[in-house]
């Protein structure tokens, strides 16, 4: 039971240090959102990654709810996209220093899409989703042919040219704004990993308090493999994949029993779930609102 608490007490601790990351990549746009105000947006999206599909699905509510604290509605809502990004970079790199200097050696590889892995199912659809493409595609024929919505269409399509034009020029300025500063990018990216590695950490000594006998460099690399495939929108929180697949590697790669591998992926799925918790109250208190419901910097606007 202390090795649990030490596990989501690790965890809870570095996701507001993580959002610490977010916070430095908005002042890097002269976002001024208050450090808490950013960390309770972050445990808000914490609580809906874990509630819609894939593990980033909290990040359209962040970006939504960021938008109502600064007039800088798109470098805001860019912010999130860059936040995610450095995430899942700093996650593969992980994965992949470890994977080289440690399995690759030894001659392990990892397969996701081998026979027997609870990913290979996700092949066994692709005629039925080649249907449902083609029919999307013969419906948005059929509405071309009407001329209503041949114009309907067209003034559509103008509106987004338009306002891609405006989207494209404030993603070049951001983009360069982002570029200028490579220290802020280097060290939200360095604490991003060694978040990760702490957490990671904070797993391995769940596991061996529940009698796994598996070197932590399994660890690094398994964890970090499935927290980027979860990243997929294939299941609600990457609920199922994610378990799956650490149980797969665990047990094929790092000689663990299924039931304990299987049992290790559930408890962090259980830590990730109370993780939760705060965002689901910061959401019914409506401590995500701005202040003044408009902007919310170090000081209320006038």
């Amino acid at each position: 039971m202390g090795a649990f608490a030490l596990a989501l007490g690790l965890f809870v601790i570095c996701q507001g240090v993580i959002g610490l990351r977010w916070w430095l990549l908005l002042r890097s746009q002269s976002i001024f959102i208050d450090l808490w105000a950013v960390i309770r947006l972050y445990f808000l999206g914490w609580f809906y990654n874990n509630f819609m599909p894939s593990s980033v699905g909290g990040d359209l509510i962040r970006a939504w709810y960021v938008s109502r604290h600064t007039d800088r509605k798109f470098e805001a809502v860019l912010s999130v996209f860059v936040d995610r990004v450095i995430g899942l970079l700093s996650t593969l790199a992980v994965a992949a220093v470890f994977y080289a200097l440690f399995l690759a050696p030894q001659g392990k590889s990892v397969s996701l899409t081998g026979p027997g892995n609870p990913l290979a199912r996700l092949t066994e659809h692709r005629l039925a989703i080649a249907c449902v493409l083609l029919g999307a595609a013969a419906v948005f024929c059929g509405l071309l042919w009407h001329g209503r919505t041949r114009q309907m269409l067209r003034k559509s399509w103008s509106r987004v040219c338009r306002r891609g034009r405006t989207a494209a020029a404030k993603l070049r300025s951001a983009t360069i704004i982002y570029c200028g500063r490579p220290l802020t990018i280097l060290a939200v990216f360095v604490l991003t990993v060694v978040m990760q590695m702490v957490v990671i950490t904070g797993f391995w000594v769940l596991g061996v308090s529940m009698g796994i006998d598996a070197s932590v460099k399994y660890y690094y690399v398994f964890f970090t493999l499935m927290w980027v495939v979860a990243a997929l929108p294939v299941s609600i929180g990457g609920a199922v994949v994610m378990e799956g697949g650490l149980a797969y590697l665990f047990v094929h790669l790092a000689g663990v029993e299924p039931e304990a591998a299987l049992a290790l992926a559930l408890c962090q799925r259980v830590v990730w779930m109370i993780a939760s918790v705060p965002g689901a109250l910061i959401h019914l208190i409506g401590a995500h609102l701005p202040k003044d419901f408009s902007v919310d910097y170090d000081e209320p606007v006038a």
